[in-house]
C-alpha cells in the first residue's frame, strides 16, 4: 500500500479526532489537509501510519483550538459545534463511545477542557488509544497523561446528561415532535416537551436569533407554533435528519437552502433542549445557505393580515 492510500485508510479516522477536537467541520478539515501536507513532506515513513498521523492531526488541532480560544471568547452570543450531519469514521467496538463524544451536549463539555485535557480524552476514552501513543502525541509523560484523563472524566462526567439509551424509541418521540411541529399542533409540540425545555440557537450575531433562549414548555410550543405556519406557507421545507448523531432537522427554503439545523436532547421520553445553529458561516457545509433574514422578512408579512 502506497502512503497516500494508507493516509486515505486513514482519513475518517484523523477528522473524527480533529473534530472533536475542534467542534469544526471546516477546521477539522483543514486540520486533516495540513497533516496530509507534514507526512508527504516526511522524508521517512513511520512505522504504524495511524499512530504517527493521529499525533500530528491531534498536535495541530491543539495549536488551532488555543488560537481559537480567544475567538470563541468574543463570539457574539453563544457558541455552537458546527453540526456534524455524517462522522466519517466507524468502529463497531467503540459505537457507544463514538456516538456519545459527537453530540452537541458532548462537544459543549469538552469546550470546557483544556487543550490537553480534551485532546488526552478524546483520544484515550473515545479512540481507544494507548498511554504510549497519547503521551508521544501530546508531548507529556504517560503519568501526567493519565492524570489530565482522570481530571477531563471528572469534568465530563460531572455536567454529562444521561440521554435515552433507545435509539428506537428516541427516533420515534423525535418524529413525532417534528410532525406535531409542522402541523403547527401547539398541543401535540407540547407534550413532548419537558417541562424546563430550552430552545437555544448559535447565530453569531449574523442571522436571526431569540436572545438568550425560550425557556419553558409553553413558551417553547407557542414560539414554535408561531414561527411553523408561515414558514410552510411560503414552501419551506422542514427536513428529519440526524445531526451530531442526535435526531434533528435541516432547515430549507423553498429553493431548498439550507436555513438552519436543530439538534434535539432526549431524556425521560421528553425533548429537554433544541440547538439551533444558524449561523451562516457554520453551514456552508451542509449545502448552499439561504438568507435567514429575508426569509424571517417574508414569513413577517405573510402573518400580517391582509385587507
Amino acid at each position: 500500500m502506497t502512503r497516500a492510500e494508507e493516509f486515505e485508510d486513514l482519513r475518517p479516522l484523523l477528522f473524527s479526532i480533529a473534530y472533536r477536537m475542534l467542534g469544526s467541520v471546516s477546521e477539522a478539515e483543514d486540520a486533516v489537509q495540513e497533516t496530509w501536507l507534514h507526512d508527504a513532506a516526511s522524508p521517512t515513513q513511520a512505522t504504524s501510519a495511524k499512530a504517527f498521523l493521529s499525533a500530528v492531526v491531534t498536535r495541530i488541532s491543539i495549536d488551532v483550538l488555543r488560537s481559537a480560544r480567544v475567538r470563541r471568547e468574543e463570539y457574539v452570543g453563544q457558541w455552537f459545534p458546527e453540526p456534524l450531519l455524517t462522522d466519517p469514521y466507524e468502529d463497531p467496538e467503540r459505537s457507544a463511545e463514538l456516538a456519545d463524544s459527537v453530540s452537541m451536549a458532548a462537544l459543549l463539555l469538552l469546550e470546557r477542557l483544556s487543550p490537553l485535557e480534551r485532546a488526552v480524552f478524546v483520544l484515550r476514552d473515545v479512540f481507544g488509544f494507548g498511554f504510549p501513543e497519547i503521551a508521544s502525541a501530546v508531548g507529556r509523560s504517560e503519568a501526567a497523561c493519565r492524570q489530565l484523563v482522570v481530571r477531563a472524566r471528572r469534568h465530563m462526567d460531572a455536567g454529562r446528561p444521561r440521554f435515552e439509551a433507545g435509539h428506537r424509541e428516541r427516533d420515534e418521540l423525535a418524529g413525532r415532535f417534528l410532525d406535531a411541529f409542522k402541523d403547527g399542533d401547539v398541543d401535540g409540540v407540547r407534550e413532548l416537551l419537558a417541562a424546563d425545555v430550552q430552545l437555544v440557537g448559535d447565530s453569531g450575531g449574523k442571522a436571526p436569533q431569540w436572545g438568550t433562549g425560550i425557556f419553558g414548555a409553553e413558551n417553547v410550543a407557542r414560539v414554535l407554533a408561531a414561527l411553523v405556519t408561515p414558514f410552510i406557507q411560503l414552501g419551506g421545507v422542514v427536513e428529519p435528519h440526524e445531526v451530531n448523531g442526535q435526531p434533528g432537522a435541516i432547515f430549507r427554503d423553498r429553493d431548498g437552502k439550507v436555513i438552519n439545523t436543530w439538534a434535539l436532547d432526549i431524556l425521560e421520553g421528553r425533548i429537554q433542549t433544541i440547538r439551533a445553529v444558524l449561523n451562516p458561516d457554520k453551514l456552508g457545509h451542509v449545502g448552499p445557505v439561504a438568507d435567514a433574514w429575508a426569509v424571517i422578512r417574508e414569513a413577517n408579512r405573510a402573518r400580517r393580515p391582509t385587507d
